[in-house]
């Protein structure tokens, strides 16, 4: 119970900041259309607002075009989504910091969409650390190759809910890729440090197009604020709008 507490508490912040709704306008963005950061614009400028709690301009929710395999997390069900065709997803593995999340990587491993609500570093680990851990990972997967440029940053903190809050971002590019990676850390004194991460990567001459047809499709299926409440008609575990036949609790 007090897994699912944490877990819920540090899902609601990742929300806090990359939730949004749909504002007037399209889904078609302009290239040129300026962003809150002053090197990121059109559809690379309105993701990295997104991930700052600015709102898409989009009329339409995204949604994959090409519905795969649903994932379903083994010790979190409530971690599910639909993933696309030509992905595989697999349970975010690492002993040191025990993370609950996903990684869903394109068959030819050239892009990774990675969400983690919730893993555990030791107290008094350093914010830039814990950026550094994720950004490392994700070169570690391409070779190790250096970083090219740093796009954009943001680091920010806050209390709220008694504790203090702190958030890590930066789009960047190293190679040929582009990736936005970004850390909320939740710290209270005597205990872990909690953390959700997040991380999208893909080709530069790609990133726009994965990030409109996969990233936000996917980022897009956990903005559902109360899963608790979701209907369940095959009590199979799964809530309908996840469950590939809602009807048929051999079927998830």
């Amino acid at each position: 119970m007090k897994l699912m507490q944490h877990i819920s508490l540090l899902t609601f912040i990742f929300i806090l900041f990359s939730c949004s709704s749909n504002d007037d306008g399209g889904n078609n963005i302009d290239a040129n259309r300026p962003s809150s950061c002053i090197n990121a614009t059109g559809i690379t400028g309105v993701y990295w607002d997104y991930a700052n709690s600015i709102p898409p301009p989009f009329t339409q929710t995204p949604i994959l075009s090409n519905p795969g395999a649903q994932f379903i997390h083994s010790q979190h069900p409530y971690l599910g989504i639909t993933i696309p065709q030509g992905y595989t997803a697999f349970e975010s593995q690492d002993f040191n910091i025990a993370p609950l999340g996903v990684d869903v990587v394109r068959n030819d491993n050239a892009a990774v969409w990675r969400y983690v609500p919730l893993s555990s570093y030791p107290e008094g680990t350093s914010l830039d650390n814990i950026l550094a851990y994720e950004i490392n990972g994700m070169l570690n997967n391409f070779g190790s190759p250096p970083i090219n440029q740093v796009l954009c940053s943001r680091t920010d903190q806050t209390t709220e809910f008694g504790f203090l809050q702190e958030i890590n971002m930066r789009l960047l590019q190293f190679g040929d890729f582009t990736a936005l990676v970004y850390v909320l850390t939740a710290r209270l004194p005597g205990l872990p440090v909690s953390v959700s991460a997040s991380v999208s990567v893909a080709p530069t001459n790609e990133f726009e197009n994965v990030v409109m047809d996969v990233f936000f499709p996917l980022s897009y299926q956990l903005l559902v604020s109360d899963r608790d409440t979701l209907s369940d008609r095959d009590q199979d575990g799964v809530p309908d709008i996840f469950d590939t036949d809602p009807d048929n609790p051999n079927v998830q």
